[in-house]
């Protein structure tokens, strides 16, 4: 392992070819990448499920601020990353209250 692999969590590929990020470098990248491009700093990750193309992750953040916070509004969006944890895409799956429990 490399220093850059060590540091970064990576595996850079192996013999058989297999050049896929591992499950938590998957999380922080979903999660960084979406923050830069809303520049907005997710709440959570909230699911990440590895695909045949890469990784799908569900990240969770506060859209708008109010008081109290339990009204505030929150949105969850899916995004997608190959198998190296390059962004490929993104959308804003849904929009609800802090405070709304799913039924």
């Amino acid at each position: 392992m490399t220093s850059t692999e060590k540091s970064t969590g990576e595996n850079a590929g192996s013999a058989d070819g297999d050049s896929r990020i591992d499950v938590s470098t998957a999380l922080r990248r979903a999660a960084g990448q979406l923050a830069e491009l809303l520049q907005i700093e997710p709440s959570s990750v909230s699911s990440l499920k590895a695909t045949d193309e890469g990784w799908t992750a569900d990240v969770e953040v506060v859209e708008i601020e109010k008081i109290p916070d339990t009204m505030s509004v929150m949105a969850s969006y899916r995004v997608s990353l190959d198998g190296r944890g390059r962004l490929l895409g993104y959308e804003r799956v849904r929009r609800y209250t802090r405070g709304q429990v799913d039924r």
